[in-house]
């Protein structure tokens, strides 16, 4: 979540963007789903979020950064 966070904190991240960023934040932390679930959800908003064309670029590394990260810990599930 501490990477997360600092996407949120970022100045440049335009309002819409933060508030997607968030929502993945609440699905990875909503323990009623499986954690595979709430990982792929999760991925699927950060995905569409870094198409944005108000995205700096240095944020939208750190998207794409964390994506492959929760894209790992996906795999990992599935071993």
């Amino acid at each position: 979540m501490k990477r997360i966070d600092e996407i949120l904190h970022e100045r440049g991240v335009p309002r819409n963007v933060r508030a997607k960023i968030e929502e993945a934040k609440r699905e990875l932390e909503d323990e009623s789903k499986e954690v595979g679930v709430r990982l792929a959800t999760a991925v699927l908003i950060m995905d569409e979020v870094s198409t944005d064309p108000n995205l700096p670029v240095y944020a939208r590394t750190k998207i794409w950064n964390l994506v492959s990260m929760m894209e790992e810990a996906r795999r990992k599930l599935g071993e």
